[in-house]
């Protein structure tokens, strides 16, 4: 089944690229903007994306629910179902923060799940075209080649360390652990681009906070189907709908022990 969602989910995926997400980039009014929290950020591209999204998953795959992103946000009480049964789990545009300022990266998330198990994710970056997909027990590709994750290959490990979301505290903790490591680097802002980077060689280590599904649920399927390792903190899998704080992914198994006994051990 999972082999034959993948066409019609690039199709539309592209689709709402090219006709919803690009004509907004670049040209949104002030009123097209607004936040839904401190540095949390919705345009009318996410809705508008989102509601195409919706409609054309649910054309492919009926019997599947939906958990979008702005959904969400509108009725919290639709999250509390993510880790229920079969379901589509939508962002309409990560790094919405990037797309409304714009500049990149940014992208179009798409995954399904069944009762909290990632099935297959895809991992559109509208600017350039790349698709990067994975499905579970089937490897992860980008623009249909398989890939493999690699390790940067520097003598001290790169890492990307989202703190923004963690307390006063833990930023703290884990910027006094690191410094001596890892060469840290900026974020993305943008979970899109930044699991790319951890298959792609270009970085080691990346620490979320947050893991709400939309933003997680796609990427960690395809950094562990490319051979890297991405797992709570504690070294138990990824499951949709656990909204407990704490996500690490890393290049490689070796890797990711290395970081956890640095940062959190």
């Amino acid at each position: 089944m999972l082999f034959e969602l993948h066409e019609p989910v690039v199709a539309l995926m592209r689709e709402v690229g090219r006709d919803i997400v690009m004509p907004r980039y670049r040209n949104l009014a002030a009123h097209e903007i607004s936040e839904k929290a401190a540095d949390d950020f919705v345009t009318v591209a996410d809705r508008e994306s989102e509601l195409r999204l919706a409609e054309g998953l649910s054309d492919i795959l009926p019997e599947a629910g939906i958990i979008g992103e702005e959904a969400c946000a509108a009725d919290p009480a639709i999250l509390e179902r993510a880790g229920e049964g079969l379901n589509w789990i939508i962002d309409p545009i990560d790094g919405t923060g990037n797309f409304a300022a714009g500049q990149p990266p940014f992208g179009i998330m798409v995954s399904l799940a069944d009762g909290g198990t990632t099935l297959a994710g895809w991992i559109l970056d509208p600017l350039t075209g790349r698709l990067c997909h994975a499905m579970l027990g089937g490897g992860s590709h980008i623009d249909g080649e398989h890939v493999q994750a690699r390790e940067s290959g520097g003598e001290i490990p790169i890492a990307a360390l989202a703190v923004y979301f963690m307390s006063p505290e833990e930023r703290t903790d884990i910027q006094r652990r690191s410094q001596a490591s890892f060469t840290l680097v900026d974020i993305p802002r943008c979970a899109a681009e930044q699991y790319p980077r951890l298959v792609l060689g270009q970085n080691d280590v990346s620490v979320f906070a947050r893991t709400l599904p939309w933003d997680h649920a796609a990427g960690t399927l395809f950094v562990n189907e490319a051979g890297g390792c991405c797992q709570r903190i504690d070294g138990t899998p990824y499951v949709v709908g656990d909204l407990r704080r704490g996500l690490m992914g890393a290049s490689s198994p070796r890797l990711w022990d290395r970081a956890a006994s640095i940062l959190f051990g």
